[in-house]
C-alpha cells in the first residue's frame, strides 16, 4: 500500500518542477519574514529573485543548530506567534535547546508524512499501535501519535517509563504495531521473555527511530519478536519523525522530498558529493510555515540514491546512517563510530547489542575500553572460556575499527537500559 501515490510515485521531471516552485516561495518568505535569513542572504549578495529553481539551491546559505540556539527562542519563526499552535524543543545536552514552532498546516503535513511512513511499514487502520516514544517537548511521541490517528489506526499512547505496564497492555490489547527506539524495543523483548509472554503477543511490525541502529540489530529484533522492523527518520528542526522511512525492501529510507529537499555534501568542503557517496545530509524545508529552514546541516552521515525503488516509489533513498559528523570519535587519529562497534558485536552472535564505549587518555595516549554484555547462553564461569571470548571480540573490533580496544565482559543485563536514546559512549577526555 502507498498512502499518497500521486506524490510518492511522481516522475522525476514533475517533482523537480514542484520542488522548484516550492523552493522559490520558501526563499521569498524567509527573506521577507526572518531577519536572520535576510541578513545571511544579503551578506552573500543573494536576493529572492536570484533563486529560480532547485538548480540554484547551492547558492543559498547553510543553517546550523548553532543558528537556532543563537536565535533562541523564536528568532527564526516566519509567522506571527498567533499562528503557532504548537512548540517543540530538543533535549540537547549542551547549549540552549533548539525550539521549533508549527502552524496548523505544518501539523497537517507532519501527520500525513508519518501516515505515509506507517503505511510504508505495513500499518493500516485495522492495527492497534502502541506509541512508546516520549511525549512532551520531544517530537517522537506526539508526531507518531498524530500520524497513526491520521492513518486511522487505534493508538495506545504508552510513552515511556513503565515497561511492565506496556508489555501487559501489549498482550491484553492485542497490539499489532509499536513505535519506539530500537534499543527500548530490545528491552521490551527481554521483559516479555522474562515474563513468559513472548508467545502471547500479536505484534507484527515495529517502527523504530530516534537513534542510529544497524541492519544486524534490525534482524535481531525481528528474530526475537517474529515481526518486521522498519527504520523511521526525522529531526525536530526539520519536522519530527516522518521525514523518511524504509519500505519492505530495506534498501534505504525514502525521503518525502515534496516537503523536505535533501542534499548530501562533503562536511569539509561543503560541496555536493556524487550519488551513492557518503557525506553529510542537508535539508531545506519547502512547505513548512512556522520555522522554514534553508540548507540545514543535520550532521548525519549517509548517501543518497535517486533510483526508483522496487516498491514503486520514486522518492530518493538515503542509506542507513553510518554515524554523525559531530559525534564521530577520533581515537589515536582514527575515525570511530559507535555503529561500527555494534555491527562487529552483533556479527559474532555471542554478545548482546548492549555495550558501552569508554574513551580515556593515559600518558597522552587515547585508550578505548568496550564493555560488552555476553548472551546468557554463552556466559560461563570458566575463566579460560571468557578469556577466549574476550580475545575473539578484541580481534573482531580491531578488524572493524582499525585500532586496538580493551574488551571487558560484563554479565547479561548489567548495562543500564534506556527507554529513550541509548547512551553508548563515555568520553572522559572531554571531562579533563
Amino acid at each position: 500500500m502507498i498512502w499518497n501515490e500521486a506524490k510518492e510515485c511522481m516522475s522525476r521531471d514533475e517533482k523537480i518542477v514542484l520542488q522548484g516552485a516550492r523552493l522559490v516561495k520558501t526563499v521569498d518568505r524567509v527573506y521577507h519574514s526572518v531577519p536572520f535569513y535576510r541578513r545571511k542572504m544579503q551578506n552573500i549578495g543573494i536576493e529572492p529573485g536570484d533563486i529560480r529553481g532547485i538548480e540554484d539551491l547551492e547558492r543559498l546559505p547553510f543553517t546550523t543548530k548553532a543558528d537556532l540556539r543563537e536565535n533562541y527562542p523564536f528568532g527564526l519563526f516566519a509567522v506571527p506567534q498567533s499562528e503557532i499552535i504548537r512548540i517543540h524543543a530538543s533535549s540537547g545536552t549542551t547549549g540552549k535547546a533548539t525550539v521549533v514552532g508549527y502552524t496548523r498546516k505544518d501539523l497537517d503535513i507532519w501527520s500525513e508524512c508519518v501516515a505515509r511512513a506507517f503505511t510504508m511499514a505495513g500499518v493500516s487502520k485495522d492495527d492497534i499501535i502502541q506509541v512508546a516514544y516520549g511525549y512532551g517537548l520531544f517530537t517522537g511521541g506526539l508526531g507518531a501519535h498524530n500520524g497513526a490517528e491520521k492513518l486511522g489506526a487505534t493508538v495506545v499512547p504508552m510513552s515511556t517509563g513503565n515497561t511492565k505496564k506496556l508489555t501487559t497492555m501489549m498482550v491484553d490489547f492485542g497490539a499489532t504495531a509499536i513505535a519506539c527506539t530500537p534499543s527500548y524495543l530490545l528491552h521490551i523483548a527481554e521483559t516479555l521473555e522474562e515474563n513468559g509472554e513472548i508467545d502471547m503477543i500479536k505484534l507484527k511490525v515495529a517502527i523504530c527511530g530516534a537513534e542510529p541502529w544497524t541492519e544486524n540489530m534490525r534482524k535481531q529484533i525481528e528474530a526475537k519478536l517474529n515481526i518486521h522492523a522498519h527504520d523511521i527518520y526525522g529531526l525536530s528542526e526539520i519536522m519530527g519523525p516522518g521525514v523518511a522511512c524504509d519500505c519492505e525492501y530495506h534498501k534505504g529510507l525514502h525521503v518525502y522530498d515534496d516537503h523536505f529537499l535533501p542534499e548530501v555534501i562533503d562536511p569539509d568542503t561543503l560541496s555536493a558529493v556524487a550519488e551513492d557517496e557518503l557525506g553529510e545530509l542537508v535539508f531545506t524545508t519547502i512547505t513548512k510555515e512556522g520555522i522554514p529552514l534553508l540548507r540545514y546541516r543535520t550532521r548525519d552521515l549517509t548517501s543518497i540514491s535517486y533510483e526508483t525503488c522496487e516498491c514503486g516509489r520514486t522518492l530518493p533513498r538515503i542509506s542507513r546512517f553510518k554515524g554523525r559528523s559531530d559525534d564521530m570519535l577520533i581515537i589515536r587519529g582514527v575515525n570511530v563510530f559507535p555503529s561500527q562497534v555494534e555491527a562487529a558485536l552483533l556479527e559474532m552472535g555471542e554478545t548482546s547489542p548492549h555495550y558501552m564505549m569508554i574513551v580515556d587518555r593515559a600518558n597522552n595516549l587515547d585508550t578505548l575500553e568496550v564493555q560488552v554484555e555476553v548472551n546468557e547462553r554463552f556466559f560461563s564461569d570458566e575463566i579460560k572460556e571468557l578469556e577466549k571470548l574476550t580475545k575473539r571480540i578484541e580481534h573482531s573490533l580491531q578488524q572493524a575499527l582499525g585500532i586496538a580496544a580493551k574488551v571487558k565482559l560484563v554479565e547479561p543485563k548489567s548495562i543500564e537500559r534506556s527507554m529513550g536514546k541509548a547512551v553508548r559512549v563515555i568520553d572522559k577526555r572531554k571531562l579533563v
